[in-house]
C-alpha cells in the first residue's frame, strides 16, 4: 500500500489536511496575545500539551515592536482530529492573526 503523499486530494470529510500529521503555528502580532492563546490551546485541548512560544522578527527588522509571535502546536497522536485545524483558525483569527503549516 502506498503512503499518501502531500495534498493530493480531499478525505471523506472534505478536509484535505485534517488527519495528516504536522506542527501548527497561530501567527500572533504580539506576545502578550501569544501567551493568551497558549493558555486557551491548553485550556480547551489539553491533549495538544503545553505549546511553544516563539518571537520571530519580521525580515530586515531589528526593533522589538516588529515582531510577530508563534504559538507551536503538535498534533496529539496520529496526526489532527476533524474540525480542530478549523477551530485553530478561527481561533487564531479572534486574535488578529492566523494559522500556518510549519
Amino acid at each position: 500500500m502506498g503512503r499518501r503523499q502531500g495534498r493530493s486530494g480531499a478525505g471523506e470529510n472534505g478536509a484535505v489536511h485534517e488527519n495528516e500529521p504536522g506542527r501548527q503555528l497561530l501567527v500572533l502580532p504580539d506576545r502578550d496575545t501569544a501567551e493568551e492563546v497558549a493558555a486557551d490551546v491548553v485550556r480547551r485541548w489539553p491533549e495538544l500539551g503545553e505549546p511553544e512560544l516563539v518571537r520571530e522578527s519580521l525580515a530586515g527588522e531589528d526593533d522589538a515592536e516588529d515582531a510577530q509571535w508563534l504559538v507551536v502546536l503538535t498534533p496529539p497522536g496520529g496526526g489532527w482530529p476533524d474540525g480542530l485545524l478549523t477551530a485553530l483558525d478561527a481561533l487564531a483569527a479572534a486574535y488578529d492573526g492566523w494559522r500556518e503549516d510549519a
